[in-house]
């Protein structure tokens, strides 16, 4: 990676210079978009110590997730079993009594 040197822009924000061979401003960002981009990139002893514990974390919030869908799911039929049942008794119900009237 490339040496860069700080300035301010007119704002005041911080800013990141990088200079190519002849001594020319061959980009400029903000040091807070610098910064962000250099987090997000891995290192290559990041990478080579493989998956990392935030992936883990993240495959297993993805699992839970995945099983509490199944299990919204099995209530939602489960309820809707359970409504059917009611309107049936409620049916027979109401025919008996219209029956003995």
């Amino acid at each position: 990676m490339a040496k860069r040197t700080t300035h301010r822009s007119t704002a005041g924000k911080k800013l990141y210079a990088v200079r190519d061979k002849g001594g020319k401003f061959k980009d400029i960002q903000t040091y807070e978009r610098a910064h962000r981009a250099d987090l997000a990139r891995k290192s290559k002893a990041e990478k080579a110590a493989g998956p990392a514990k935030g992936a883990k974390k993240t495959a297993k919030k993805a699992v839970k997730a995945v099983a509490k869908k199944a299990v919204a799911k099995k209530t939602v039929a489960k309820k809707a079993v359970a409504k059917k049942a009611v309107k049936k008794a409620v049916k027979k119900s109401v025919k008996k009594t219209a029956k003995k009237r």
